[in-house]
């Protein structure tokens, strides 16, 4: 048998000053393969390339955005324990802001970039490596130059295996479009830790080729307790000793998370739904009454568009925690393949909450969900922060539509009873948007400065300051030529964007209507008495034409709310792909 050539790419930190860290990658690596073949001779060698930072200096201006952008987006997003167990922004210890000034400078020099590609492609070709490891900075190395250009999985004659990888972090991901896309060698290994506080995020990569490794430890960053992580040793170690030309199937329990574990080619699973509906919210003013109706009317329309009973989950009332929505978000849009169909329903309250960014100063809106907890935190909302890394890296081909019926404009009750899905913030909340003016002797909104002004409407609302859900704002870092370049460039589409209806426009309520002595969403009730009509009639209809209907059905009900559709403009006109099979009674009502 053949010597294993491993090539080694160290992490941020200058570790070529330690002399230790050489061997004990080594010896690490020697002893995860041993345990599977211990005939097995592994050459390791080592890239250097501290020298090519060290003649390329960051610029100021560089170093202040890029830092503070990188630092924001781990605040917001909750990148590692450390920004869980901290306030704010100056809170962060001065060695994490130091990784980000190196992760920094080599995002904002392109020279920088093709320098450290070339280093590396160089390395590969005098080396011939079985397997490349990289660790943190490293991995953004090393994908760098597999993207140029992309190529498919299987292209180069080698295996990759990240560790401490910032590949995912919306800065980082920002850089290449929004979309990480499937790469050259044989197969890619991502070893994630949870508890890594250096700008590292779960990685989802639409690629038969590509799994992640759960390797949780308490030591965060460090590449010895990545390499050394039992998950390691029976996943990775074992496939790489044994030379598979793919990864062994283990079980799931024993080494990886659900969505860690290698995705077997498969035709379009079921159709997967999950319903949230919440009416009994703590606060008897809050109290909805057609949510729970809302689901089971729901339910009842997306079996008869074909959807199993098996795979429609629900979720209602007190069990409609923002964690509990999580989970069950995470269980609908996991191991997804290109034609599968997902989808979400949500009927319950909206809000808009204020987000701190640099120097604990209000720098945006997030419109959110307002979970049965919530309680103006952002721990108890439900963002698109805690839903882009979900749907921004599903296969193009998939088909996932999201519904909410809710409103973020606040609540009120509608003249005659009818109630309001959205709810108002308190004073202190509310203080966060307003400024005096000393000239008008009022209160008045407080101005934000957009991230990203070229952004249409539809993905920052009015004020071009707000986050909306499902549209993926925080991977759209690039002005909109250098996006478009990016995107041709890495060949691809940018972040998936799901197909979303909402129940009324941006500063327009979503109402309640009473069908009888039942209430039900007006939006939800219109959508399931068009969809079950034309089921009965054999007849089917586009998304944009979807969206029509209901809006000229909400209009003869008398409800000035005028539905939503965002989307791809080339799938709005596309027929859906599900429609009620229509029942008799319905049929004869009308």
């Amino acid at each position: 048998m053949s010597n294993l050539k491993i090539l080694c790419v160290h992490g941020i930190g200058h570790q070529e000053f330690d002399l230790d860290w050489q061997p004990r990658w080594d010896t690490a690596i020697k002893a995860g393969i041993a345990q599977w073949n211990p005939a097995r001779t592994v050459q390791t060698q080592f890239l250097a390339y501290d020298d090519v930072f060290e003649a390329t200096p960051m610029t100021p201006h560089g170093t202040v955005e890029g830092i503070g952008r990188l630092l924001l987006n781990s605040f917001i997003y909750g990148i590692g324990d450390i920004f869980h167990r901290r306030r704010g922004f100056r809170d962060i210890p001065e060695k994490i802001k130091w990784y980000a000034g190196m992760v920094t400078q080599w995002s904002e020099n392109e020279n920088l970039r093709k320098k450290c590609r070339e280093r590396l492609q160089k390395t590969i070709a005098q080396v011939q490596p079985d397997v490349v490891c990289a660790h943190s900075l490293g991995t953004l190395i090393a994908y760098d130059l597999f993207v140029h250009p992309p190529q498919k999985a299987g292209t180069l004659d080698f295996k990759f295996v990240t560790f401490g990888a910032q590949i995912g972090n919306p800065t980082v991901r920002g850089m290449f479009g929004g979309y990480i896309t499937e790469i050259g060698p044989q197969f890619w290994y991502n070893l994630y830790n949870q508890k890594d506080e250096v700008f590292v995020v779960s990685l989802r990569v639409p690629s038969q080729a590509y799994l992640q490794v759960e390797t949780l430890f308490d030591e965060g960053h460090d590449a010895i307790g990545y390499l050394t992580h039992p998950n390691t040793v029976a996943r990775v170690w074992r496939d790489i000793a044994t030379s598979q030309a793919v990864p062994s199937q283990l079980t799931r329990r024993a080494f990886a998370a659900p969505q860690a574990v290698k995705k077997a080619a498969r035709k379009p699973a079921p159709p997967r739904a999950l319903l949230i509906g919440i009416n009994d919210y703590p606060n008897p003013e809050d109290r909805l009454e057609g949510c729970v109706n809302d689901v089971f009317l729901m339910s009842s329309v997306l079996q008869e568009c074909g959807f199993d009973a098996e795979s429609i989950r629900v979720v209602l009332n007190e069990r409609a925690t923002a964690q509990g929505i999580r989970e069950r978000i995470e269980w609908l849009l996991s191991d997804p393949v290109p034609g599968d169909v997902r989808f979400l329903y949500y009927s319950g309250h909206g809000a808009q909450i204020p987000g701190y960014g640099p120097g604990d100063t209000v720098d945006r809106l997030d419109e959110c969900l307002v979970p049965h907890n919530f309680d103006w935190s952002r721990e108890t909302a439900f963002t698109d922060d805690n839903f882009f890394d979900l749907y921004s890296q599903l296969p193009y081909e998939t088909n996932f539509v999201t519904i909410f019926d809710c409103c973020h404009s606040g609540g009120m009750t509608r003249q005659g009873g009818a109630k309001v899905r959205g709810v108002n913030p308190p004073d202190d909340i509310r203080h966060r948007m307003l400024k005096w003016d000393i000239e008008k002797e009022m209160w008045v909104e407080r101005k934000i400065d957009s991230p990203n002004r070229e952004l249409e409407t539809e993905f920052t609302g009015e004020s071009k300051a707000k986050r909306r859900l499902g549209r993926a704002v925080n991977l759209r870092t690039l002005p909109s030529k250098e996006y478009d370049r990016a995107r041709q460039q890495y060949k691809h589409k940018g972040p998936y964007l799901p197909m979303i209806y909402q129940a009324c426009g941006e500063n327009e309520y979503s109402y309640e209507y009473r069908h009888g002595v039942t209430s039900y969403g007006a939006f939800t009730y219109s959508l399931a008495r068009i969809l079950r009509r034309l089921g009965h009639q054999g007849r089917g209809i586009t998304f944009s034409g979807l969206r029509d209907r209901i809006a000229k059905d909400l209009i003869e009900l008398g409800y000035q709310q005028d539905p939503c559709l965002i989307g791809p403009g080339a799938l709005c006109s596309q027929t859906v792909p599900w429609r009620g099979s229509g029942s008799r009674a319905e049929g004869k009502k009308k």
